[in-house]
């Protein structure tokens, strides 16, 4: 179970976006977390189709689009057309989750669900197996720079408990706060895939810091309780 470190840009300066990529890239990032909220699911609107095709044309990183919006199913082949490599939608915003899981799988995505702090995990019982992807948010959306929410760290290990169970290999992403104080307790709970927003910006030296968080999930995942659970099944 490989981990992950998904920058995300919600806090970059957009007019320094190219040089910040490079930083990204040089630092070896997985793959870059896009944010995209419409004003109405959250309160903030940041940008479309139109800013991930120009991301696109320069650089060759996974695109994650993270839908925070309603209706998320109106904009698939827009952001399929612009580049992205998957599509996380929030649960809470689809009447029929199953249908537009699927329909994201049409466009030949990833697909992935995001589940807000209060929304319980057994709204994923039965779409386990469809997902390449869930997020656990914790912070409630629509800001960057909040604190993270401990008690998601629950949540967190409960997760990877239902995807151990399920023999999904989904990766268990998680959004908010994450930082060098928390990010070892994440991993340990059973994140494999971090996405790393203002913590990330802030550091005066980016690559370095990618290179430093990287070695400590790593770290941490070995040290997990699940890590010999995930070797046990894929023996």
């Amino acid at each position: 179970m490989p981990i992950k470190i998904a920058p995300s840009i919600l806090s970059a300066d957009f007019c320094d976006l190219p040089n910040l990529i490079g930083l990204l890239e040089k630092g070896k990032a997985d793959d870059l977390h896009l944010d995209i909220m419409d004003g109405h699911f959250v309160p903030n609107i940041t940008f479309g189709p139109p800013v991930v095709r120009s991301i696109r044309k320069i650089t060759k990183f996974p695109l994650d689009a993270h839908l925070m919006v309603e209706n998320p199913e109106f904009f698939f082949d827009d952001f399929a057309a612009a580049g992205a490599r998957s599509i996380t939608v929030h649960a809470e915003a689809c009447r029929h989750l199953h249908r537009v899981v699927q329909t994201i799988k049409k466009t030949g995505l990833r697909a992935g669900v995001a589940l807000n702090p209060a929304t319980p995990l057994q709204v994923l019982d039965f779409l386990l197996a469809d997902l390449d992807l869930v997020l656990v948010m914790t912070v409630n959306p629509g800001w960057g720079g909040q604190e993270f929410i401990s008690g998601m760290l629950h949540k967190i290990r409960e997760l990877r408990e239902m995807l151990i169970r399920s023999g999904s290999q989904a990766d268990l992403q998680v959004d908010g706060g994450i930082n060098r104080d928390n990010v070892k307790a994440v991993v340990e709970a059973g994140a494999n895939h971090l996405v790393i927003g203002s913590a990330l910006l802030r550091e005066e030296n980016p690559v370095a810091a990618l290179h430093e968080y990287r070695l400590a999930a790593k770290a941490a995942y070995i040290d997990s309780w699940w890590h010999d659970r995930i070797s046990s099944k894929g023996e």
